[in-house]
């Protein structure tokens, strides 16, 4: 395995003994290439909009505040990436989730009479090795690798290509770089990038794919023949835009659930520019270099060069591509001893830290110097807790006694620079005095809605001086409906997780925390006490568009801002039915129960409990189809939870219904 600090022959500009040659070496990009000249065919985005606000709490639920504390350092899919070693520990040095390594493509396309023909058990190998120790693996294919990596090869050409596509020598760097322009090899390619998605598109094992496969390390340069032979005798080993595009969109097709991420903004002629999916990898993190010194991830606006990461995507207008797609990359090797010792900003060839990570929205950085940090640095703390997603929930809506069908919510926060990229499954439960979870259920909630409540503005859209702070995101409420029946009567602690899937693969899987007081190593998140008791204890709410509830014809759920939980039912009537399920009736005999409407007109339905006699009810206008009303009537009910409440109209349209209370 590579070490970061043999990267790239970085050595080499040490040792050069020509003045010149090492200012004009200076002054490249992020690693030791020239710098394209800038290709910009559009302009700043500027402040991108707010995201909707998102429903508002339901005000009938009694609201539990809770306290802030500081997330772990090692919540998966954020923060730093170690370098994979086979056998080697992951679990040491300063605390991570994620691990990083590279593939050389003939490990994979090993057969040489088929290039169609895979061979995955590399890979397979070092993903379940790092699932073993509960971390996702971030990764990237090459074909030349100068020097090799120590674990995989330096030349990665599959051996099928023989005999069909030309190779040519990089003199500089000393290896074999093939035709990118080859029909043959791109159709290879090509095929390769959808084999591998259908295989790993979606695997838990798997955090983020760079695109890689062209040029050195599969970094999309071949420095020091690339595009710019103007100024040197190179010739050009780059394939060209229209060619590169073809990969970019192979990938952008093949991966629709894991995160991908190409080297530059402007790669392939920036084929990126409209895969919103198709995030980047800004892999010299906040360095700054040459004479006089220029930022090479910061842009000119402040202190950068022109070939900086972050001008690149303002010229491109696609500095807001975080808000839909993951920023990975790399802090810059030469500086990550000292990358956060003047946190929260920078010194030497270390630039304004924090500003690299709030304008870039980082979410995860290669840093094998990560090793040497001391586990309490509150420096380091401070910056991996900002990197991408940092989620708290602040509010619990629920009963505190609850039975039957009952309502719970939650409002969540999210203090980093970047969304939660993945629809990871949140669950609400209920654990006993031992901590035993006796009941659990899956919800809807969707934790890529809860978008950073503030973002930097770049000094270029002019919307006030650095630093200027906007307001982005909100705190976002989300609620369902739960079904207690079958939970013993007595207390519980209501709990909230979001399962990281890698769970289903390896019980050391990292758990994704929140940064809130009564989060549990096991991801549990107490949301606070929860008593399960009988039909006496009050007055119960079943909300209409409750999964558990049966819809027949027309009838369908749908949004309503003025409802309790933000939707209803609707289309009712004409043989159209809503039926209540799993009903608490208590002891059994005459209830009371308050049916909560919608409708712009008059009208009729029926209500009936279970198989009794219908009970035909008028609903009154109401202001309008998404404010509410309520009118009450009697039905009998049968002991325990087991009854149903259906609302019917044969002949005419009803009311739509929000919820039912029944005491």
């Amino acid at each position: 395995m590579r070490t970061y600090a043999q990267r790239r022959g970085r050595g080499i500009l040490a040792a050069l003994c020509s003045t010149a040659l090492a200012l004009a070496l200076a002054a490249l990009p992020g690693d030791s290439w020239a710098a394209p000249a800038p290709t910009t065919t559009a302009t700043a985005q500027g402040a991108p909009a707010r995201p909707a606000p998102g429903p508002s709490p339901d005000p009938s639920l009694p609201v539990h505040t809770l306290a802030r504390a500081d997330a772990p350092l090692d919540n998966p899919l954020k923060g730093f990436a170690r370098f994979y070693q086979p056998g080697g520990n992951q679990n040491t040095g300063y605390p991570h989730a994620l691990t990083w390594s590279y593939f050389g493509l003939s490990e994979v396309m090993k057969n040489a009479a088929d290039c169609g023909s895979y061979d995955w058990s590399v890979l397979d190998a070092a993903l379940d090795e790092s699932a073993s120790y509960g971390n996702q693996t971030a990764l990237r294919f090459y074909i030349e690798y100068p020097g090799g990596s120590g674990s995989h090869p330096a030349d990665a050409i599959p051996p099928c290509f023989a005999g069909h596509v030309a190779n040519r020598t990089n003199a500089y760097w000393n290896t074999v770089s093939p035709d990118y322009d080859s029909a043959y090899l791109l159709d290879a390619l090509k095929k390769f990038i959808a084999a591998f998605g259908a295989r790993y598109d979606g695997d838990p094992r798997v955090g983020f794919i760079h695109m890689g496969l062209i040029g050195l390390w599969g970094e999309w340069h071949t420095w020091p023949y690339d595009t710019d032979t103007s100024s040197d005798a190179y010739p050009n080993y780059m394939p060209t835009d229209a060619h590169g595009a073809q990969i970019v969109q192979a990938y952008d097709k093949a991966f629709t659930h894991t995160k991908i991420e190409v080297r530059y903004p402007e790669s392939a002629g920036g084929a990126a520019d409209d895969l919103p999916a198709v995030g980047f990898h800004d892999d010299s993190f906040c360095y700054r270099e040459g004479s006089p010194a220029a930022g090479v991830t910061l842009p000119v606006s402040m202190g950068g060069a022109g070939y900086s990461q972050l001008q690149k995507e303002l010229d491109r207008g696609v500095e807001n591509r975080w808000t839909t797609a993951s920023m990975g990359g790399e802090v810059r090797p030469e500086i990550q001893p000292t990358a956060f010792a003047s946190w929260p900003g920078g010194s030497g060839a270390v630039d304004d830290m924090k500003a690299c990570l709030e304008l870039e929205h980082t979410t995860w950085k290669m840093n094998e110097g990560s090793a040497a940090y001391a586990p309490d640095d509150p420096k380091v703390a401070a910056a991996v807790r900002l990197m991408g997603y940092d989620l708290g929930v602040d509010r619990a809506y629920f009963h505190d006694t609850a039975q039957g069908t009952t309502t719970i919510g939650v409002r969540m926060t999210n203090d980093g620079v970047a969304p939660f990229y993945y629809p990871w499954t949140v669950s609400l439960g209920l654990k006993d005095a031992s901590g035993t979870v006796v009941k659990s259920w899956a919800t809807p909630w969707d934790l890529r809605q809860v978008m950073p409540a503030k973002i930097r503005a770049f000094p270029d859209w002019g919307v006030g001086a650095d630093p200027t702070y906007l307001d982005y995101g909100y705190a976002r409420y989300f609620d369902t409906s739960v079904d207690l029946s079958g939970v013993a009567p007595g207390g519980y602690q209501l709990v909230m997780k979001a399962k990281n899937p890698l769970e289903n693969v390896s019980a050391a899987a990292k758990k994704l925390r929140f940064a809130t007081s009564g989060q549990n190593a096991d991801g549990w998140l107490a949301l606070g006490a929860m008593t399960v008791g009988s039909q006496s204890g009050g007055p119960h709410s079943y909300e209409a568009e409750a999964t558990g509830n049966t819809l027949t014809g027309t009838a369908v759920r749908a949004d309503c801002a003025g409802c309790s939980g933000g939707a209803k039912v609707g289309y009712l009537g004409n043989g159209a039915t809503l039926t209540f399920n799993g009903v608490d009736g208590g002891t059994g005999g005459t209830r009371t129960v308050t049916v909560h409407y919608t409708t712009a007109e008059s009208r009729t339905a029926t209500v009936r409990a279970n198989g009794g006699t219908a009970k035909t009810v008028a609903f009154a206008p109401t202001a309008d189809w998404t404010t509410t009303a309520t009118t009450t009537l009697t039905l009998d009910l049968a002991a325990g939870t087991g009854n149903t409440v259906t609302l019917a109209n044969s002949g005419a349209w009803a009311p739509d219904i929000d919820r039912i209370t029944v005491s």
